[in-house]
């Protein structure tokens, strides 16, 4: 059985937005929760089980927020439903896309959409957490481990979010198998809500292998997420790793890790926006790897607008370099590939942040989508190379 798992607090937002609407003549409001930040609909309507699927999507496509009061179940199935009317082929069939840049913007539209549509199908979670509807499971350990203790508030959320929510839970009592961190079978790595678990470890496997540089007793790892690279790190021998994060969620996702694998003498957590003070012989970063606006808190590990978060890596990690020291950069070259961004420019900001290369390790990705053909971006997954680029102070 896995371990139980405490609630984290959540990563903190701006003042919470109020939901409003009006039930049986009589003007209610709860609290709006959405991970994606989006708005709160302009207009709510309490529905139940007697609203068709048509009628639902129309409602949905006008901007309706649909507030549901029936049965739990028939909720998934609407949703189920409405997801289906989503991906029927247009009646006028899109041209093909010109570049592989444009299947990437299109695909990301698309998702848009379609999160948008289905995020208007929505629940009330009462101040206890727990979703008063017929048939409804108990959400409250999901519910409490995303958005942390009950705050006495009632809360409208997306029930596509709120599924998402048990989803989570479920795969942060599982953890998954990193063997990287050695042991058999291998340990495992659990992600809290909101923090991107490590499923694909090939980037885990270059930094279990590449050379430490000499007399690294010390280490950084920026933007240590669940803490795996930090975790790995560690198990190498490397006596004192510092782990540094802006978003509580992963700090005390990481914390959580740390402990269940022993190694809460060894990692420091800090919370820190990218460099904590001073110097380290070895500085680790995997930032995000694909330079767009991300949609989700979990969509920030994987999409960085114009490349913020490696830009500032690159541009501040010579000034944080001991004497002799190597900072290791983790990156696909995906957003090569998608027209993104260029070799050229990379290259570009490794020089202009003073480094130079030492050396660069690849590995293939072995994540499904990489060989899957009915993925609209299959030509450039089927290029993809991550890698592990080893600079120095030039």
């Amino acid at each position: 059985m896995p371990p139980s798992v405490p609630p984290s607090a959540p990563a903190p937002t701006a003042a919470p937005a109020t939901a409003t609407w009006t039930e049986a003549g009589q003007p209610r409001q709860a609290r709006w929760r959405s991970e994606g930040g989006r708005a709160v609909p302009a207009r709510i309507e309490p529905v139940e089980d007697t609203l068709t699927a048509d009628h639902a999507f129309r409602l949905a496509s006008e901007g309706t927020g649909l507030l549901w009061r029936g049965d739990f179940q028939n909720a998934r199935q609407l949703l189920q439903a409405l997801g289906r009317r989503l991906d029927k082929p247009p009646r006028k069939p899109l041209p093909p896309p010109a570049s592989t840049t444009e299947a990437f913007h299109r695909q990301r539209m698309l998702q848009a959409r379609r999160a948008h549509l289905l995020g208007l199908l929505l629940v009330e979670v009462a101040p206890d957490h727990t979703v008063a509807l017929r048939r409804a499971p108990d959400l409250r350990a999901a519910i409490d481990g995303a958005w942390g203790p009950p705050d006495g508030q009632p809360s409208l959320v997306a029930l596509r979010e709120c599924l998402g929510l048990v989803g989570a839970h479920e795969w942060r009592k599982a953890g998954v198998e990193v063997p990287a961190l050695g042991g058999s079978p291998p340990r495992r790595i659990h992600a809290h809500y909101g923090v991107f678990a490590p499923v694909r470890g090939e980037y885990l496997d270059l930094v279990a292998a590449a050379p430490l540089p000499p007399g690294a007793d010390c280490a950084w790892d920026i933007g240590t997420g669940t803490g795996v690279i930090a975790a790995v790190l560690a198990q190498r021998g490397i006596a004192r790793v510092v782990a540094t994060d802006l978003n509580p969620r992963a700090l005390a996702c990481a914390r959580e890790n740390v402990e269940r694998l022993g190694l809460a003498g060894r990692i420091a957590l800090v919370e820190s926006d990218l460099f904590p003070p001073g110097t380290a012989p070895l500085v680790a970063c995997n930032p995000p790897w694909v330079p767009a606006k991300p949609s989700s808190a979990l969509e920030q590990a994987v999409y960085d607008p114009d490349s913020r978060m490696l830009r500032g890596f690159l541009a501040g990690l010579r000034a944080h370099l001991a004497p002799g020291g190597e900072g290791w950069l983790l990156l696909s070259d995906l957003a090569e590939h998608l027209g993104l961004r260029s070799r050229e420019a990379l290259l570009a900001w490794i020089a202009a942040g003073g480094l130079a290369v030492r050396e660069r390790l690849d590995i293939r990705p072995r994540h499904p989508k990489a060989g899957d053909p009915a993925d609209p971006l299959a030509a450039a997954r089927g290029r993809e190379v991550t890698s592990l680029w080893r600079l120095v102070a030039a």
